[in-house]
């Protein structure tokens, strides 16, 4: 037992027993540390996993929207696209040039029924007429019953006695 005593009373010893205690500590504070890094890396991994689940839950819903929106815009494109040429088709009525041709051969045609002797002079001069009758009638009350009822306000009351004369003929 001396010796023991001896041994301890060594300053080499005591400088061996705290190194070895100091040691210890670190290592046992190193390895409780190590257990508590490696408890917040699962614990990260699996938050990090729920994440990445949660996000490509979150991308699915949005692909899945976006394919509905993109269905939706094709069929309001294809929609828009038969709206617009039927559109172009209710608005391809008569124009306003083919409206006034109309009128002017209606009339003529009227006056042509009325003085039927003599074809082609008197469907030249009939023409004349009429066409001179519409721009005569382009305003004013003529224009306004033209409007109302297409035909009515056409003939003049010279034009069905006939005894108008042309100078161009």
């Amino acid at each position: 037992m001396e010796t023991f005593l001896n041994i301890i009373q060594e300053r080499f010893v005591w400088g061996l027993a705290i190194g070895l205690a100091l040691t210890f500590f670190t290592w046992k504070s190193g390895l409780s540390t190590k257990l508590r890094l490696s408890r917040d890396v699962r614990r990260l991994e699996n938050e990090l996993r729920e994440l990445q689940s949660h996000l490509n839950t979150q991308l699915k819903i949005n692909a899945q929207g976006n394919q509905t929106l993109e269905k939706e815009l094709g069929r309001l494109r294809e929609q828009n696209e038969n709206l617009r040429v039927s559109l172009a088709s209710a608005q391809s009525k008569p124009g306003r040039a083919e409206v006034r041709h109309y009128q002017v051969m209606e009339a003529a045609i009227r006056q042509m029924r009325e003085q039927a002797p003599g074809f082609a002079p008197a469907w030249e001069k009939a023409l004349r007429q009429a066409e001179a009758e519409v721009e005569a009638g382009e305003n004013g009350l003529k224009k306004l019953v033209r409007k109302v009822i297409p035909g009515i306000g056409m003939t003049t009351p010279s034009a069905h006695t006939g005894d108008d004369k042309d100078d161009d003929d």
